[in-house]
């Protein structure tokens, strides 16, 4: 909704509420360090156009709807680029568009327009070669836009993406030390595909970009652009207007949603940062299964329907509230007919585990949102981690078509039956300690040739033919990476 002019009291009014958040999150303390100093990972991704033409990866036709099925996509991560961020030196695009390639082609998701993506995607590297942070470089874009927007919230599930966003650059060349951090994401929502560009040297935003494209008419425009010198509003944000005094660490982003929330542009954008991606690590999972336990009935249902196709023995589990918002949960076992119910903290570290995932997994699949998990296979048996990623390809089930990217260790599903080739990724390192991101399917070896549909994937892998042997942590040879 494109407001008309505003009156003074209503001009006074947002400007008292953007000093409020302005102070609250901590933009005109001196010290910036006295607020939080637990890091966060930064994101980039970069603007995905709809004519693919241009790219070297190249899409399907639009003939193929006896392939695939028209699905009703409402949100999508289609592509992220970040360059200068940790062990990233170079720029480097992780990509979920699928790639034209004749294999598993009943498991890609089709949106209204035609265009197809990818239900999964896994990173694989050597301990230390940089795949989490890929990931972090998502986590920490969509951090360092709804960090404002959380700052007056009390709930705790909110205060984890209040943490403070330091953006690192690539540390050991003294040329990228210097220089700011760049981010480039492309995603979908219903009607529209947003590319949102950011530029930050440590903390002070460069350089700042939205632009959209509406999928039903293809038509491209800008939204705004902001440099160190000035701002421009531009389209449907025409009529809006910015305070004169915008700090230079607050994404000009997350003050239109501070001032502008019940614009449908605003709305639409910072819903997909808020509801449409999640992220989970294992780095604190009594924290992690307190936010996860849903009250939905919805949710609680397919995890059950999960747990029963697993073939475990728990038929039912149950919350209970504690002060604080402390929770327990108690799973119920029935064996040769007699019931019992155990503490899940007095069942397996794998069932625990399970109870912190599925929570997300199911409400990934439910409403067709992206979830990013850092090392899925950890604690959790191969034939598990295979039954959660079909999930995700099979359509039938994952009927709003939810995306799932993760990094892995697991070589028991590094194999054609699981993955397309443009599903598995591979991080390493070279000889400056620079991560390098590359697709399988791109890859090429020294004759040229592609890697084939029908390779043994893992048994290539362990050889270090794909660049990235899992046993060391520099890149066997960077000629062999296409590109």
């Amino acid at each position: 909704m494109n407001r008309e002019k505003l009156s003074a009291a209503g001009e006074i009014w947002r400007r008292f509420l953007y000093i409020v958040v302005e102070f609250i999150y901590g933009i005109k303390c001196k010290n910036l360090s006295k607020i939080a100093e637990m890091k966060i990972i930064t994101i980039n991704m970069r603007f995905y156009l709809i004519n693919h033409c241009e790219k070297q990866k190249t899409g399907y036709n639009k003939g193929t709807d006896k392939k695939f099925r028209r699905m009703e996509v409402n949100k999508m991560l289609c592509q992220f680029t970040v360059k200068n961020f940790k062990s990233i030196r170079d720029e480097v695009t992780f990509d979920m568009q699928a790639a034209a390639i004749s294999e598993h082609e009943d498991r890609i998701i089709k949106d209204t327009d035609g265009e197809l993506y990818l239900p999964v995607s896994a990173v694989y590297g050597p301990n230390g070669g940089g795949k989490t942070n890929v990931l972090e470089a998502l986590h920490s874009l969509v951090t360092k836009v709804l960090r404002p927007l959380y700052a007056t919230s009390n709930s705790e599930e909110t205060a984890m993406k209040m943490k403070k966003v330091v953006i690192e650059p690539f540390a050991f060349d003294e040329a990228t030390r210097n220089e700011p951090t760049e981010f480039e994401l492309f995603f979908r929502t219903a009607l529209t595909e947003y590319r949102y560009e950011l530029i930050v040297k440590k903390e002070v935003i460069e350089y700042e970009r939205l632009d959209r494209i509406k999928l039903e008419t293809g038509r491209k425009s800008a939204l705004f652009e902001r440099n160190k010198n000035e701002i421009i509003l531009k389209g449907a944000f025409t009529k809006l207007k910015t305070s004169d005094e915008l700090s230079d660490t607050l994404p000009l982003l997350s003050y239109l949603g501070i001032t502008y929330r019940k614009n449908e542009v605003v709305q639409d954008v910072l819903g997909w940062f808020d509801e449409e991606i999640d992220f989970l690590n294992y780095g604190n999972p009594i924290q992690e299964l307190r936010m996860a336990v849903s009250k939905s009935e919805e949710v609680k249902s397919l995890m059950l329907q999960m747990i029963q196709e697993m073939d475990l023995d728990i038929v039912d589990f149950r919350v209970e509230e504690k002060e604080k918002d402390q929770i327990e949960v108690f799973t119920k076992h029935v064996v040769d007919e007699f019931e019992a119910e155990l503490n899940l903290f007095d069942e397996s570290s794998g069932t625990r585990k399970l109870f912190g995932l599925l929570p997300f997994i199911a409400k990934s699949l439910l409403r067709g949102t992206t979830l990013v998990i850092d090392e899925l296979d950890a604690k959790i048996h191969p034939v598990l981690l295979k039954y959660l990623i079909m999930m995700f390809g099979n359509m039938k089930k994952n009927k709003k078509g939810a995306q799932l990217i993760f990094t892995s260790h697991d070589l028991s599903t590094m194999n054609s039956e699981v993955f397309r080739r443009d599903e598995i990724w591979f991080v390493a390192k070279g000889k400056c300690q620079n991560s390098k991101l590359y697709s399988l399917v791109e890859f090429k070896n020294k004759k040229g040739e592609s890697v084939r549909k029908d390779a043994k994937f893992d048994k290539q892998y362990l050889e270090g033919k794909y660049g990235a042997d899992p046993y060391l942590k520099r890149i066997i040879d960077w000629g062999r990476v296409n590109g």
